[in-house]
């Protein structure tokens, strides 16, 4: 039997690629034109002429610094959070003691505090431990923040390995290190791809912590370094969004590799 086209939604795929489609090439077509052309045609007009004096400037005003702080923070965080979740998630779903449950929520207490709400106190701490201005006290409450969830998001992919699993291999005679690194790991890889892209997109987009915690051109990162293309004459919109095309850049990528492991992390263990 042939199925008749739905043209109600077509109609809707073409509204919603529209709607997707021109922001990103407003940002785009910005930043291949001149600050001119931009204020005299408007933002949707097309293009005179392409230039990439916008991506160049970017890196002249001190951006590639900037860029490269942000990355260290970013994998920085990562790092941390990929060192001690796992292991921690891993306690968390074969443990079957009150004093784990009861640390596990003492732990996720951590969702329920805003940055807001500790900054002043965060900033107290940075200073007397010698860590003001320095890339590693932003890297350090980064990462905090980003432990709760990722412990709330690794745990529940934990918790669907079939039990069975755990029980061939302990009739294997296998350590509960050898599960670890052997079952649960290689098992848990939507959940790590998960808590990777939430924790770099945490770090990378950071502001608030970079603001506080740090002072000098040389630990700027790229959500403060944005601020150079805004001048008492007025923002330079093409840099600008130049500069904005250049930071996504990164996370595009952690998000291209890692989007299989992550969809079969949101579908179930495996996506099976």
């Amino acid at each position: 039997m042939r199925r008749r086209p739905n043209y109600v939604a077509g109609a809707g795929s073409l509204v919603w690629l529209f709607l997707v489609g021109l922001p990103l090439y407003v940002m785009l077509a910005a930043t291949l034109r001149t600050r001119q052309d931009y204020a005299e045609n408007g933002p949707v007009s097309i293009p005179d002429s392409f230039t990439l004096d916008n991506y160049t400037g970017a890196f002249d005003s001190g951006f590639g610094r900037y860029f490269f702080n942000t990355l260290v923070v970013t994998v920085s965080v990562i790092a941390i959070v990929l060192l001690l979740v796992p292991p921690l998630a891993y306690a968390i779903v074969r443990s079957r003691g009150r004093a784990t449950s009861a640390i596990f929520r003492l732990f996720l207490l951590g969702l329920a505090i805003p940055a807001q709400a500790v900054i002043v106190p965060m900033f107290y701490l940075i200073s007397e431990a010698g860590l003001y201005d320095n890339l590693l006290g932003v890297i350090l409450p980064t990462a905090a923040f980003c432990l709760p969830m990722s412990a709330l998001i690794l745990s529940g992919a934990m918790r669907d390995i079939s039990p069975e699993l755990y029980e061939a291999m302990a009739m294997d005679g296998a350590s509960p290190r050898r599960m670890f690194f052997q079952l649960v790991v290689p098992l848990s890889r939507g959940g790590l791809s998960t808590i990777v892209v939430f924790s770099a997109l945490q770090a990378w987009n950071g502001f608030l912590f970079p603001l506080v915690l740090t002072q000098s051109e040389s630990t700027k990162v790229v959500t403060l370094g944005l601020y150079n293309f805004q001048t008492e004459h007025g923002i330079d919109i093409p840099g600008l969004l130049g500069a904005v095309t250049l930071s996504m850049v990164p996370v595009l990528l952690v998000y291209l590799f890692a989007r299989r492991a992550l969809l079969q992390g949101l579908m179930g263990m495996g996506g099976k």
